[in-house]
This record gives C-alpha cells, structure tokens and sequence, in this order.
C-alpha cells in the first residue's frame, strides 16, 4: 500500500509529539498520536512513533507489532534501529545485531545504533566487538553513550562491599542471610523467567528466589540471592560517586523484593 506524505502540519505534530516523548509525557504522546493515526491509518511514519511510544513504555512485543508494515518510512535507519531495540529487549541478540548492522549500512553515524551493538555483542559473549562499537557511539556521541566505567573486577568487589556497608541498618540486617552475588551480565535462562515477557538486558540487579511473605518455618534462612550485574551498571554510571549510589539503591531495591513489597510500595521508598 503506497501512503501520501505527511503535510507540513502534520509534521510539526509529529514533531510535538516527539518532544512529548523527550520530555517523559508518554499519556500525552499517546492521545496525540492516537489522533494522527485516526487521519492516517497505518501510516509507516506514524508506526514508528507508536513504536517508539511502546520501547518507551517497555512493550518490545507491541513495538515489534506496530513496525510491521513501517519499512518504507522516511527514515529506514530509525525503523532498524527501533526493530533492533525490541529484539534487544526480547533477547533475540543475533536479530538485533543484524538489525543494527542495517541500521548503520543506511547512516553509519548514528551512535545509538552502535551502542546497541555493544550491548548486544557483549550478551553474545563477543567482548572485542562490544567495545570497538562502545568507542564508536562515544565518540559520535559522548554525552549520551560515554565508555563504560573501567574498574577491574577486584576494584568493583571493593565498590560493592563499601556500598553494602552504607546502606540503613535495617536494610543491612536482611542482607544477613540473604547473600549479594555478583555476575557481569544476567545469563539468557535468567531474563527469560516464567512469564510472557522477558526481563530487561539491562537490569541491574536482581531478587531470585522467595519473598519472606512466602515462605514458612520451614525454609532455610538462605532461599534465595541478589544479584548485581557488573557490566551493566558500569554502563550505567559515569564515575564511582554515582556508581556506590547505583549499587545502593539497587541492594535497597531487591531488599524490598525480598520482603515482599510491589513495585508500587517500591516507589513509595523512592526505589522503583
């Protein structure tokens, strides 16, 4: 099916709707764009924000869904970009790294395709690819994709033991019998878990195992850990300052996991 071009209005909402989105007013974003697709169904620039919107809200599946049909978008890079990010998020590496290499085929300069590269090859075990596209996005673009911290393992475990100790004695005091393992990245079987939708690659940290809420006399005081995923948070911080604080809310985060509290009563610790 051939689509007419957005007219210059309409660009210009799109263009609003874009900064919606830059400036984390997604519920807003959504009613615009709703608006636009009931004028132009299906059409392919319009799928890519709505894909966008949905990597926003964390629905790779719907994101997938809604770049269906969007290949002839104005800007084919965007489109493999976006489709790489969701399989990135499905755990489907191999596609996201073809993904990405079409991206950059198109526009070789375009930095989040390489960092999603980097992350990608780093989840396949292909440490040297990994870092040569981290250097490429930090040098096209250092402010949103600096190089990940280089600690040395030892200089990490160090990191972590000074952050747990810091943490409030309440929280410490769970951590008695729960241990705090640490791994570079969450293995595959890990991230799948048991429900439809995987765990981000991304992730931090993580609770495994049974909250005190389920568990009886029975238990023995050890079930279960939490896990802090080294590369990711030395992706995630720029200095060691913000990288203890990282590490103490992350232990804070699971700790609240572990007994019990949802995502929402996290929040309310100012952990979610």
């Amino acid at each position: 099916m051939d689509f007419e071009t957005l007219s210059e209005s309409e660009w210009q909402r799109v263009d609003g709707i874009w900064d919606l989105i830059d400036e984390g007013q997604l519920d807003a974003a959504r009613v615009e764009l709703a608006g636009l697709l009931s004028q132009r169904p299906g059409h392919p620039d319009l799928k890519v924000v709505e894909a966008t919107l949905a990597l926003e809200e964390g629905e790779a599946r719907r994101a997938l869904a809604a770049l269906k049909g969007a290949e002839r978008s104005a800007d084919p890079a965007v489109f493999f970009h976006l489709r790489g990010l969701a399989r990135y998020d499905l755990l489907e590496f191999e596609q996201a790294m073809k993904d990405g290499e079409r991206a950059l085929a198109v526009r070789p300069d375009m930095a989040e395709a390489h960092d999603l590269m980097s992350r990608a090859s780093e989840h396949l075990g292909d440490d040297d690819t990994a870092h040569a596209h981290a250097e490429e996005a930090c040098a096209m673009d250092p402010e949103n994709f600096p190089l990940p911290l280089d600690l040395s393992d030892e200089e990490f475990d160090d990191v972590v033991e000074r952050s747990v100790r810091e943490l409030p004695a309440a929280v410490r005091k769970e951590l008695d019998e729960i241990p705090v393992m640490i791994e570079p990245l969450p293995r595959r079987e890990v991230l799948e878990g048991e429900g439809d939708d995987p765990l981000e690659p991304d992730i931090l940290g993580l609770f495994v195992g049974r909250h005190l809420l389920e568990r009886t006399h029975q238990d023995i005081p050890t079930t279960g850990a939490i896990f802090l995923f080294r590369r990711n948070l030395l992706r995630a911080c720029r200095d060691r300052e913000e990288l203890e604080k990282e590490i103490r809310v992350t232990v804070q985060h699971e700790v609240g996991h572990l007994l019990g509290l949802d995502e929402d009563e996290l929040d309310q610790w100012g952990l979610a």
